[in-house]
């Protein structure tokens, strides 16, 4: 079962709830022991922010976290060169424009980011 179908059920039972019909449970019933309550809720942050990293980690590109090949370094600094923005090398590659920015970087075609030197520099394409 997948995290964000398990969510659901383990907030109802935090909740007192029986998650497939509704009702309350009783006050008697061990998901209102104090300790389980705790397990549940703690059980529960930690599902919600599992699901949240999930969800972020699919809005990322393909390429996101995948090492560059030389290949690839060559075709964005040629790309760089000739004048592409980086938000169309990004779309282009699968990768972040912040993960295109560090590699022309290292690639020594923009200067480092945190060089005060260049501070509120603009980037000549």
């Amino acid at each position: 079962m997948h995290l964000e179908s398990a969510l659901p059920i383990v907030k109802a039972l935090a909740d007192g709830v029986n998650p497939v019909t509704g009702e309350q449970y009783p006050e008697a019933s061990p998901y209102a022991e104090p300790r389980a309550l705790r397990a549940l809720f703690t059980a529960v942050d930690l599902m919600q922010r599992e699901v949240e990293k999930e969800r972020r980690r699919e809005r990322l590109p393909a390429n996101f976290g995948k090492q560059w090949s030389p290949d690839e370094d060559r075709l964005i600094a040629e790309a760089f060169d000739s004048g592409t923005a980086i938000p169309e090398m990004a779309r282009k590659h699968a990768r972040t424009q912040g993960s295109i920015r560090l590699r022309l970087e290292k690639l020594g075609k923009l200067p480092p980011s945190g060089d005060a030197r260049y501070e509120n520099r603009p980037i000549a394409a």
